[in-house]
């Protein structure tokens, strides 16, 4: 019986009628844009996919949280933002249970069909008008603590399937999925939003997350036929207990290193949406005008993202090594900082903050996640959950109470901005030293190729 067919042939038979250069040739000229190998190509795409539908489903809410914050109180920021640390620091223990005894796949499954449930949920509440100032409290905790979750157990499960040397040529692609995502998840809350109501935009979301589950069977076949010779067999329990992920954490030097570096970047970047959201306020005071500006940021942030995701972050991490992309966003958080501290305007902040979460995504990110492929496969998902989503809200958590409490102390927003400048060229210093244990950590082969950029 003849073998079924597979993408190489199609395409080449469909070449072959169409009279155009073979399929397979065309595959390989794909490939070597998008800096992969032929047989990376399929899997490259099903994570392109993944990662798309995921923040396509998470940034149709963005904007809905964003203006939730202000529903639910400016003041009470630094209560939701401690609500959402407490809820992560609960999730920390109860993930590292099921990782514990779940298989991968069976844990990726749970986790998302946990939040689809969720946002069943909040439909309901939504459409009820059920005490609606709490739900908006709520839903900006859960989305906060969801965006953080998911996006971590994505790279976890990036970081498992994927080597160091092919994440440092295709993680820049990968994350250029997230981009495509979040470029279309706010214009498509835009245009839903002419049409339907805010809570009918919770059960498209969910859709978007059902796609996710597609994506991570088929990601998972190619993860189990690669790994079937050798273990760890990605079929296998994570092990450990508990508090596994805390324990690692904090008996690394290595990971304690990335936990500052999260510190920092969460810290700067609370501050900056403490001080961005109070002057939205300030300036717009309709509900429908607040959400089209934050809409309009994150289309600018996605459209740069993007484009540089797919063009600039395999040929700047190729070219100057991961040191680059960790540094870019401490060095455009202290110019940054230094102009909020000489003109604190509205269109300072939107500019500034435009441009940092475009360094983050389309640089900082990929680059951290390299950081993460040469851990053992426990430490990529629990002690890097634990990172992501514990150590990440508990810094914004703590950033709130200080800035609210160096505000009633009399400090100003200007004052607070150049105290940040110095901590930034400790940021910068901080990268520089990750890269570096990170390299000691790699084998000598995998560091040639990485720095040669193949």
């Amino acid at each position: 019986m003849r073998a079924k067919p597979d993408l190489l042939d199609c395409l080449s038979m469909v070449s072959g009628v169409s009279g155009l250069e073979p399929g397979r040739s065309l595959l390989n000229r794909g490939a070597v844009l998008l800096g992969a190998r032929p047989e990376e190509v399929v899997p490259l795409a099903w994570a392109f996919a993944y990662f798309f539908c995921l923040l396509c489903g998470y940034s149709m809410l963005r904007p809905v949280r964003d203006e939730m914050a202000i529903e639910g109180g400016i003041k009470n920021l630094p209560w939701m933002m401690s609500a959402t640390f407490i809820t992560m620091v609960l999730a920390t223990p109860l993930f590292g249970w099921l990782s514990a005894r779940c298989s991968r796949h069976r844990l990726l499954g749970i986790i998302y069909l946990f939040f689809i449930a969720n946002l069943g949920l909040f439909y309901v509440a939504m459409s009820s008008q059920w005490k609606a100032e709490w739900v908006a409290r709520g839903f900006f905790v859960w989305l906060s603590v969801f965006n953080l979750f998911v996006v971590s157990v994505f790279w976890s499960f990036m970081d498992d399937l994927f080597t160091p040397e092919q994440g440092a040529r295709l993680f820049g692609v990968i994350a250029a999925g997230g981009s495509s995502g979040a470029l279309l998840g706010p214009l498509l809350t835009t245009v839903l939003t002419f049409f339907v109501s805010v809570p009918m935009l919770m059960l498209v979301s969910a859709g978007f997350l059902v796609l996710c589950l597609g994506c991570i069977n088929r990601l998972e076949r190619w993860g189990t036929a690669r790994t079937a010779s050798h273990p760890p067999h990605p079929g296998d329990p994570l092990r450990g207990g508990m508090l596994a992920g805390i324990r690692l954490t904090f008996s690394s030097p290595y990971l304690l290193g990335i936990c500052g570096y999260m510190g920092l970047l969460t810290m700067t970047a609370t501050f900056l949406y403490f001080e961005q959201t109070k002057l939205v306020a300030e300036y717009l005071d309709q509900p429908e005008a607040r959400t089209r500006l934050f809409s309009a940021l994150d289309v600018a942030t996605n459209l740069v993202t993007w484009t540089t995701q797919l063009f600039l972050t395999k040929r700047v991490i190729g070219r100057w090594g991961v040191v680059a992309g960790l540094m870019v966003l401490p060095a455009i958080s202290l110019a940054g900082f230094a102009g909020i501290a000489l003109w604190p305007t509205l269109a300072v902040y939107a500019v500034f903050s435009v441009l940092r979460r475009v360094s983050e995504y389309a640089l900082s990110k990929p680059s951290r996640e390299v950081l993460f492929t040469v851990l053992s496969r426990e430490e990529k998902y629990k002690a890097k959950n634990f990172i992501d989503t514990a150590i990440s809200r508990g810094g914004d958590a703590s950033t709130a109470w200080l800035v609210t409490g160096l505000k009633s102390l009399g400090a100003t927003t200007t004052q607070i901005a150049w105290a940040l400048v110095p901590v930034m060229v400790v940021w910068m210093w901080l990268a520089w030293m990750l890269a570096r244990r990170k390299e000691q950590r790699s084998e000598p082969t995998v560091l040639d190729e990485v720095s040669s950029g193949r």
